[in-house]
């Protein structure tokens, strides 16, 4: 508590002092500790209770002082180089509160529950605006935006980025809880359980093998010539990998060709072993299995899935061809069609599936034609929708600045004079003279790049998906605003490098790590151990972005016809392409997703000379009965009117937050209430002094001023 007074003095150092002093606390008083784990544990332990003193408010009310701080901006913009200097009392704000929110958002089975009890408050407390007029999360966006403008380029950027990711994180719930929501929310609304669980269907997939490049099959050439044994010219296609690996009837000619396949390849699938630890299917082992023991795929991952639009398209074409004529949106009557066509609705309506979404958008079409019979709507208060409203309004400038700073950062990204400076809170005031140093500095810089691609791309996905289950035009007009901002573009252009020396990266030196660095003497760096790295294969922290990047992307393009052509016209299916040489199942299986949607407009060719591809995406990626992906002739192939497409949404999504997010009107604008009866009837609450001076005010405003009663009587 002593502590907690001295962040209310006046002197700056001092407070300073005190807040470096509660930071020691919540980092685990590490001088008093012998190994990592007592540090991580006095770290959560001090956590929650420095949430029962008070800390964290006392930390906002800190920190909002520091945003307003006019002098620091100021003296920021006069500086021709920021450093770590300028951002020192931030940092220690930021740092403290992403400690106290990490540490009480980690559930753990030992807690007890007074610090249950601590977690739910605290989630509420940043869920709504308990201590100000806004969720914390909004705080937070409103600092990357004055970052973003300039007028604040001091603020520490990585911290803060990394904090709005864990509020979000914790107000909104992490993916697990998103199923566990949706679920509900379908119980709630009466439709059929979901056919599935995504995340353990995802966690049981297997990596597939890279497709072939031209150049491979170059060098392969070439090492035939060499003297190695011809082989066959065609390429055995995924969806056959697991029957030939596990078929005991090859001959041994393919099993020389499996060898020598192995030794070409070498160079990627040897780094790339240990990524698939975090499947659950086991790899094969080397040996051949015995005759008996051949076991086959059990089938496709995903239940195929059929929307009402696919029904009466099919429908359609069905009336059409034998009987002449259609019955618009009707899908129950079948007079007139053959009996196979029965069978075929019969069959779709089995795995017809109704989202959330769909649900939504009926209901506000609904309250559209109906507005006065339906009344009001019941929107219910989750963290997500009240964060939304408080977004609302800057929405647009929330999502420039996000992607502003994911542009900064991307690796793909040049230097310019007119780009924003994301280095403020890594580079020190005085610049490196030695050669150690320097590459202490180049390792800094690229880590600090990497987490505020992760903890950004973290940030959106989640923004995204909540919303989406909390009602389809929030994501949608969040999703809008990333389109027109160029993300689409952005994230292409992010994954137009060497993707495998992104995520093989080792822009970290593990003796520096928090806790590591804290309990163990630290060897003296040379130049050879930073180049080293660490122990790793890859870098889990680059490989979370891909798989964010590309989720994002996927959400933003399902089902949009103009955005699929986007990516068409950036040329995304080499760059896509590229990216199956990662190994890694999930990321592999999104790659596949933005590959399937643009495979009709790509051209017969481009199909024909990629088998490989097709066919894992045939064995991977979830059908939809009557979607004739891998043809050209599908109806949504037909050329489209795209701008007229954003532009109905567009439309609908204005006319969902007029509905229920318009401003109230302001008072010289409201209505007044003209009748006697109900301005006699309203209760005034009138101030204290007033019923002091009423007798006075009484005797000079009323019974001193005559009251001429026939003008009035005349004037009614």
């Amino acid at each position: 508590m002593r502590l907690l007074d001295g962040l209310e003095v006046v002197n700056r150092d001092r407070r300073l002092r005190v807040a470096r002093a509660i930071l020691y606390l919540a980092q685990g008083v590490f001088g008093d500790c012998d190994n990592e784990g007592d540090v991580l544990h006095w770290s959560r332990h001090n956590s929650f209770l420095l949430y029962r003193l008070g800390t964290f408010s006392a930390f906002l009310e800190l920190l909002n002082m520091e945003i307003e701080n006019s002098q620091a901006c100021s003296s920021a913009l006069r500086k021709p180089a920021i450093s770590l200097a300028d951002s020192t009392e931030l940092r220690v704000l930021l740092s403290v509160m992403y400690l106290m929110v990490e540490n009480i958002r980690v559930e753990q089975e030992a807690d007890p529950p007074e610090w249950k009890t601590c977690r739910e408050t605290f989630r509420m407390e940043l869920s709504f605006p308990v201590h100000t007029e806004e969720p914390f999360a909004l705080l937070l966006f409103t600092m990357v935006t004055k970052f973003c403008s300039g007028h604040a380029p001091h603020f520490p950027m990585k911290k803060v980025l990394l904090l709005l990711w864990k509020v979000l994180l914790f107000t909104l719930g992490g993916f697990e809880a998103l199923q566990a929501m949706k679920v509900r929310r379908r119980e709630e609304l009466g439709l059929p359980p979901l056919p599935e669980d995504s995340i353990q269907v995802v966690r049981s997939m297997r990596a597939a093998s890279p497709p072939t490049y031209s150049i491979e099959l170059v060098e392969q050439q070439q090492q035939q010539k060499r003297g190695h044994r011809s082989r066959r010219p065609l390429v055995k296609q995924d969806s056959l990998d697991i029957y030939n690996e596990r078929d005991p009837f090859k001959n041994d000619e393919a099993g020389v060709e499996e060898e020598e396949n192995d030794d070409v390849d070498s160079g990627i699938e040897g780094e790339l072993d240990l990524m698939e630890r975090d499947t659950i299917v086991p790899p094969l082992p080397p040996q051949r299995l015995p005759i008996e023991r051949v076991s086959f795929p059990k089938g496709l991952p995903w239940a195929p899935k059929v929307r009402q639009k696919d029904i009466e398209h099919f429908l359609e074409a069905s009336r059409n061809k034998f009987i002449g004529f259609t019955l618009g949106q009707d899908t129950e009557t079948l007079i007139g069609l053959p009996r196979p066509i029965h069978e075929s609705v019969k069959t779709l309506k089995q795995h017809k599936y109704v989202s959330i979404s769909d649900v939504q958008i009926k209901n506000e079409e609904e309250l559209e034609k109906c507005p006065m019979s339906l009344g009001e709507e019941e929107v219910q208060e989750t963290p997500c929708e009240v964060l939304y409203r408080a977004m609302l309004y800057n929405l647009p400038q929330y999502m420039i600045a996000l992607l502003k700073i994911l542009l900064a950062a991307a690796p793909t990204s040049k230097a310019k004079t007119d780009s924003i400076n994301i280095l403020a809170d890594v580079l020190p005031e005085e610049m490196p003279v030695t050669v150690l140093q320097s590459m202490k500095l180049g390792i800094d810089v690229n880590r600090h790049k990497e987490i505020i691609v992760k903890s950004i791309s973290a940030s959106l996905l989640l923004l995204l998906k909540h919303l989406k289950l909390n009602h389809i035009y929030q994501f949608e007009y969040v999703s809008q605003h990333l389109v027109f901002a160029n993300c689409i573009p952005l994230i292409l252009k992010f994954f137009n490098q060497n993707i495998m020396s992104y995520i093989t990266a080792k822009n970290g030196v593990s003796v520096l790590d928090y806790p590591h660095c804290t309990v163990h003497d630290l060897p003296e760096l040379t130049a050879e151990s930073l180049e080293a790295g660490d122990n790793n294969q890859f870098c889990w922290r680059n490989l979370f972005s891909c798989i964010n990047l590309l989720r994002i992307l996927n959400k933003l393009t399902k089902w949009k016809h103009s955005r699929t052509m986007m990516l068409v016209v950036f040329k995304s299916a080499p760059i896509l392409k590229r990216a199956l040489k990662v190994k890694q199942a999930m990321l592999q299986l999104y790659v596949l997703k933005l590959l399937k949607i643009q495979t009709k407009y790509l051209g017969r060719q481009w199909r024909k000379s990629n088998m490989k591809t097709m066919s894992a995406i045939y064995q991977k990626v979830r059908h939809r009965m009557n979607d004739d992906w891998a043809y050209g002739n599908d109806i949504d192939a037909r050329p489209w009117d795209f701008q007229a497409e954003e532009c109905t949404l567009r439309a609908n999504i204005e006319a969902f937050n007029s509905r229920r997010y318009e401003r109230a009107r302001p008072p010289e604008f409201a209505p007044v209430d003209n009748c006697l009866q109900s301005v006699l009837g309203q209760r005034l609450d009138l101030p204290r002094d007033f019923h002091y001076s009423y007798e006075l005010w009484l005797e000079r405003e009323v019974f001193s001023q005559p009251i001429r009663w026939e003008e009035l009587l005349h004037c009614q």
